[in-house]
């Protein structure tokens, strides 16, 4: 009798923790979509100058990643979660967000902790492509330039011939910026399959419109329309 009891202890233990786990993975997944809003939303509105909105709107999709940490003592690295947002070309609206990663490194004299919330417009479809292949090195896949601020700044310029991403940063720490040339952006399936399910991948979300949106998701899409289209 105590074999049976067991086991009925241990798989009745599993199956209640297996929907409890995948609500906290969802809850975490929310709580970082939300954070994105709030990030793409203090930026537009900076009053030192948010991103120009003639840009957002030439912009192929827009990557936002709150509290990319960096560190080192000599050595340092950095690395931050985020969600990437493409536009549809026909009809001008943002899509759903796919979840991704950014991971780099650096050498040199650095010493102290930075938290940066970064946001980069990818401005051609080759930086997508090579993402939707799983990941983009930035600066061999993709270049990447400190894209200019203000709300009158004018993007009537070469800039987004010359520069496949346009980055804009908000930092707090001992560090100038977040060096961006060589690190690697990729997909973060783990957190795409448990927010959209295992069989949708980013070209699944972006162009199949597969995975039902959770409130936090929609809020972002309408704060994105409402800037940039």
């Amino acid at each position: 009798m105590k074999l049976p009891c067991l086991f009925l202890l241990v798989f009745g233990s599993a199956t209640f923790l297996a929907p409890c786990n995948a609500a906290g993975q969802r809850f975490e997944l929310d709580n970082r979509i939300s954070d994105c809003a709030a990030v793409f939303r203090d930026m537009m509105q900076a009053p030192d100058g948010g991103i120009p909105a003639d840009l957002l709107r030439r912009s192929r999709a827009v990557i936002i990643i709150p509290s990319v940490i960096k560190a080192g003592i000599g050595i340092g690295g950095h690395y931050g979660k985020g969600v990437i947002v493409r536009r549809n070309p026909v009809s001008r609206t943002w899509g759903p967000p796919a979840f991704v990663r950014l991971i780099g490194g650096s050498f040199g004299w650095q010493i102290g902790v930075q938290s940066t919330d970064l946001i980069l417009l990818v401005l051609s479809d080759v930086s997508l492509k090579s993402l939707f292949r799983d990941r983009l090195t930035i600066g061999a896949d993709a270049s990447v330039a400190a894209g200019p601020i203000g709300r009158d700044a004018s993007a009537a310029t070469d800039i987004g011939i010359s520069a496949g991403i346009l980055s804009y940063s908000r930092a707090k720490g001992l560090y100038a910026g977040v060096a961006l040339k060589g690190s690697v952006l990729e997909a973060d399936w783990a957190a795409n399959e448990a927010y959209y399910g295992s069989d949708a991948s980013i070209v699944d979300v972006f162009f199949q419109g597969k995975g039902k949106l959770t409130p936090a998701a929609s809020k972002l899409i309408v704060l994105l329309n409402r800037y940039g289209s």
